[in-house]
């Protein structure tokens, strides 16, 4: 799904005759720099899912276990700003105003998914602590982690 989110459609739909540059300018430098450290981060965010989630990004097998350590100790949704950051880098390295233009409705739509669907989501499947790591973690501007709260459950037994 990413790869089409984030290659085939801004490529093949809105950038149909991308260029490879001839000589680089420092826009193509800085846009293939975040484009590697964008991958780096979402393909350390699927290894997260898979080993601590035990599960995918994938709707059809999504994580069994809250994952919130790591990246995501930093921000609630590394993949999808790793994901938008893709689009972003690509826009600027082809200096193209119709992936730019993308770029912004495809935040606005992820923006929406997260908030309307994603988060409710996932409040009902982790219940308090999802609401824990609400208020530990932000959304989408990164910053330090602050320390785990441990929510446990009603009148569960402390040996």
């Amino acid at each position: 799904m990413s790869g089409f989110v984030a290659g085939w459609v801004p490529l093949h739909w809105f950038e149909q005759q991308p260029r490879w540059p001839e000589i680089w300018r420092w826009h193509h430098y800085a846009a293939a720099l975040l484009f590697a450290l964008s991958a780096i981060v979402y393909l350390h965010c699927v290894w997260l899912f898979a080993v601590k989630g035990r599960g995918t990004p994938a709707p059809i097998d999504p994580p069994k276990r809250l994952v919130q350590r790591g990246i995501y100790g930093w921000v609630r949704n590394p993949m999808d700003l790793s994901l938008l950051t893709l689009v972003g880098s690509e826009a600027l390295f082809f200096w193209s105003i119709h992936i730019s233009l993308y770029f912004l409705c495809l935040v606005c739509a992820v923006h929406l998914l997260v908030v309307l669907y994603e988060e409710s989501a996932l409040s009902y499947q982790f219940g308090a602590l999802y609401e824990d790591y609400k208020r530990a973690a932000p959304r989408w501007l990164p910053r330090k982690p602050r320390p785990a709260l441990e929510t446990i459950a009603p009148f569960a037994s402390r040996h």
